[in-house]
């Protein structure tokens, strides 16, 4: 049974948008985030479907790609990253001829940090991301909350989620798969396996490395510092990694959408580059599952909690920014007085939304210093600041600050 196939996905009419004028549309994301089921959705009639998990198919295209291509009119390809020499031989099936949506693709890593795809495809093709499940998709809505609140609006939710039962949603996560399991044990037994296979096929598939052994003690000691700053030399040592093996893991999993380095906010775009990255997981379950935490250990300590609530606002909010209206970017603030905001969204023409997220019920002033501190230093760009607490009421707090509670994420 495919559960994600009874989940309505908002990026579905982008994809049928993109197909009447693109002739190569690319659908990535994670594995397991529903990305199959889709493409199948949305082929029913006139596409061939072809899957490079296929052994026979895969065989196919490594061998004769241009033949294979050739065979094909308008075609769906599953997991193209198995087999990236048929870009080649898409663009030049492309370059002659041209009709709009000829070759709908999928991908479970990153294409575009690959240098040869890049160049290849400029101009040919439109790459949309599909990511796990949002809150929004789960209940059955199309609000988006970054482009509401870039319109001044704050979503209401329409019957708050707060306490035990926003904790279940966050250790559940957004996988389909993951989300079907009829216990926590289920769930987590589930996610041990997606992740034992991601490492034992598409990390070879990617990048051909040979020392496996090191990437799920690497990808463990990662989720522990989940949240915080990107120091390489200090992450690798943890397993016994160099500063460059690190990094270059890091990007790995990056490319495998797992896991997203953030950019600092600075006034001048060119500073960014300079400043260390903020290290977030996509997924919450899966962040969850790699920390062993627990409802029971969150119902009595929930000093571990903070940082998975922040990956799973950062991931919602990752989702919302694949199917708005608007273009944004995420990014983090801190500054030399060690002053941070959690997520700071940054439309196209510079305008900011400052984002803190609080695992409690009660609203402190201290709570607001971040976006205070931001507010006052971005001046006109600032918005608005929205700390987002374990409560059922939004609150004014001044000065374009609110705090709003978390399940506004997937209000109405």
């Amino acid at each position: 049974m495919n559960t994600s196939s009874f989940y309505p996905r908002v990026i579905k009419s982008r994809i049928a948008e993109a197909l009447l004028d693109t002739p190569v549309v690319l659908l990535a994301g994670p594995r397991q985030s529903g990305k199959t089921t889709l493409v199948r959705q949305i082929a029913l009639q006139n596409f061939r479907y072809l899957t490079l998990d296929d052994e026979l198919t895969l065989l196919s295209a490594r061998e004769d790609p241009v033949g294979l291509i050739r065979s094909l009119d308008y075609a769906v390809i599953d997991e193209i990253q198995r087999a990236p020499q048929l870009l080649l031989a898409i663009k030049k099936s492309v370059d002659e001829d041209r009709r709009p949506g000829r070759f709908l693709l999928t991908g479970s890593a990153n294409l575009m940090t690959l240098p040869t795809v890049a160049d290849s495809l400029a101009g040919r093709m439109e790459t949309l991301s599909l990511l796990p499940l949002s809150q929004t998709e789960i209940e059955a809505r199309t609000s988006n909350w970054i482009d509401s609140a870039f319109a001044g609006q704050i979503l209401h939710p329409d019957s708050p989620t707060f306490g035990d039962e926003l904790v279940e949603r966050v250790l559940r996560g957004g996988y389909p798969e993951a989300i079907s399991r009829s216990s926590t044990k289920r769930r987590m037994t589930w996610f041990r396996q997606y992740m034992d296979s991601l490492i034992q096929r598409d990390v070879q598939d990617i990048a051909g490395l040979e020392k496996l052994e090191q990437l799920p003690r690497f990808l463990r000691a990662l989720a522990q510092t989940s949240g915080q700053m990107c120091n390489y030399s200090k992450l690798g040592g943890q397993v016994n990694l160099d500063g460059k093996t690190a990094k270059r893991y890091i990007a790995l999993f990056e490319q495998m959408y797992l896991l997203k380095r953030i950019d600092v906010w600075s006034h001048n775009r060119l500073n960014r580059v300079v400043k260390s990255p903020k290290l977030q997981f996509i997924d919450s379950g899966l962040l969850s599952t790699l920390l062993d935490l627990s409802l029971e250990e969150i119902r009595q300590d929930r000093t571990r909690f903070g940082n998975v609530l922040e990956s799973f606002v950062f991931g919602e909010l990752l989702k919302h920014t694949t199917t708005a209206e608007g273009d944004y970017r995420l990014m983090y603030y801190r500054d030399a007085d060690k002053v941070d905001v959690d997520i700071v969204i940054e439309n196209a023409i510079g305008h900011i939304i400052a984002v803190e997220v609080k695992a409690a019920a009660t609203v402190k002033n201290s709570d607001l210093r971040g976006l205070k501190k931001l507010a006052n230093i971005s001046g006109h760009q600032f918005k608005m600041g929205v700390l987002l607490y374990d409560g059922t009421e939004i609150v004014p707090l001044g000065n374009s600050l609110y705090a709003v509670p978390l399940s506004s994420l997937w209000g109405v």
